[in-house]
């Protein structure tokens, strides 16, 4: 018996090989922040890992530092601070207090009012 039968067109020859596409080669930005994951950890970066977008991404997974977790981990960063007072006096207003104490809150708050 035959499966050609029963599911025809489906083992044709005609069908050819699929075409395997080239690496995407990795961008410049991840470049530099491998490059300078590296430098703070002390590590060195596969050069052989620029030539692949996904091969890159994945050594910056796995070596990229852990975010801070603790009593402070939920405050907004300096940057973030820092643009929001801009923000604020380019508007002549003010932060509202509760944004300092909640990252999320404060990139609302900065997403809300950014100017056009």
């Amino acid at each position: 018996m035959s499966y050609q039968h029963h599911l025809p067109g489906v083992f044709t020859s005609e069908q050819g090989a699929l075409k395997i596409e080239a690496p995407v080669p990795a961008t410049t930005k991840q470049i530099e922040f491998a490059t300078t994951i590296a430098r703070n950890a002390k590590l060195d970066v596969p050069t052989t890992l620029f030539t692949t977008r996904h091969g890159l991404s994945q050594w910056i997974d796995k070596h990229k530092p852990t975010p801070p977790t603790g009593k402070f981990s939920q405050y907004p960063s300096s940057k973030q601070v820092q643009f929001a007072e801009r923000i604020a006096r380019l508007k002549r207003s003010q932060v509202p207090h509760e944004c300092f104490r909640d990252k999320t809150m404060m990139s609302r708050w900065i997403d809300g009012n950014k100017p056009r």
